[in-house]
């Protein structure tokens, strides 16, 4: 598990390329550990906007590992991070309302204050019905962090959550009921700024695949569209195995509609290369990638017009 932060970022765009730019910032002061199922929300306040990490696993530490449990890990202490992009200045924050350690849980941003909803505790084996409202004012010198425990009639846990066109309406779907069963429900969420309430909203038609698969996962691409991911062969669980992708997107009574279907496979994972620092990469309008040193007619002529 890398310690390491990188900033992935879209630079202007020439006809229908889309670059994506990865940089590594380097940071001082309280540097989070090293991390996996955290949650990385930026926050807006007086004018000025800030990091905040919080939650995740980490491995256990070389000097307290064991022959028996050496890769063993534990859920990373309850404490809220916020990170400076401009200047790279990272503080650790102690809220005395957030005790235990909390992974795979969902977030949402809204200006200053992010959501913190549900999640897994490994430690009791537990899927929280918590919502911490933490909220950030970005104070000259010295930010400000209260926090404010609420109650869900929900638990999430490895679930995904999609904004839509309006900045207080959320979804979330997919994540797990348990270790074995997958959560197939799907809710709207609705956040003011006293409240954030929640609906439960009609699920798509499964398809088979889906309903029978042990696991899945999937992200966010915004706007409603939410992908999500299913191993072709539960069967075999090996990195060599084909997947199922599908699409689903916000229809117009705000349920979620099964968009598209197309399997990709791992065969030509050996063609791949791992994404270098500051590397840029082009998404194209037909969903082709490519590296920055692909030549391409059409640059010319989109140079030439310019």
């Amino acid at each position: 598990v890398s310690q390491k932060l990188y900033i992935i970022s879209m630079a202007s765009s020439v006809s229908k390329k889309v670059i994506l730019c990865c940089s590594e910032k380097d940071l001082e002061g309280d540097i989070p550990e090293a991390r996996y199922g955290h949650s990385i929300n930026v926050v807006h306040s007086r004018g000025k906007k800030a990091v905040v990490i919080f939650g995740g696993r980490s491995y256990v530490p070389l000097n307290q590992r064991t022959t028996e449990k050496w890769n063993s890990v534990v859920d990373c202490q309850p404490f809220v991070y916020l990170i400076d992009l401009q200047f790279g200045c990272s503080t650790m924050h102690t809220i005395k309302e957030i005790q235990d350690g909390v992974s795979f849980h969902v977030s949402i941003t809204r200006n200053d204050t992010v959501y913190v909803i549900g999640g897994h505790s490994l430690e009791n084996n537990i899927r929280s019905s918590n919502i911490y409202k933490i909220n950030v004012d970005l104070l000259l010198g010295s930010p400000a962090i209260t926090c404010q425990l609420l109650q869900c009639p929900l638990s999430f846990s490895s679930s995904i959550v999609t904004s839509t066109t309006s900045p207080d309406k959320f979804f979330i779907v997919g994540g797990y009921e348990s270790d074995s069963q997958k959560k197939m429900t799907y809710h709207k969420v609705f956040i003011s700024n006293d409240n954030i309430d929640f609906e439960d909203v009609e699920a798509p038609e499964w398809t088979g695949e889906i309903k029978h698969s042990k696991t899945w996962f999937g992200a966010d691409m915004g706007h409603g569209f939410v992908l999500l991911v299913i191993p072709g062969d539960n069967k075999n669980q090996s990195s060599d195995s084909s997947f199922f992708f599908y699409l689903l997107s916000q229809g117009e009574e705000d349920n979620l509609m099964g968009q598209s279907c197309s399997q990709g496979s791992l065969d030509d994972q050996e063609d791949s290369m791992p994404l270098e620092d500051s590397e840029e990469f082009m998404f194209s309008g037909d969903g082709v990638i490519s590296d920055e040193d692909t030549y391409n007619e059409d640059d010319e002529e989109d140079e030439s017009q310019t």
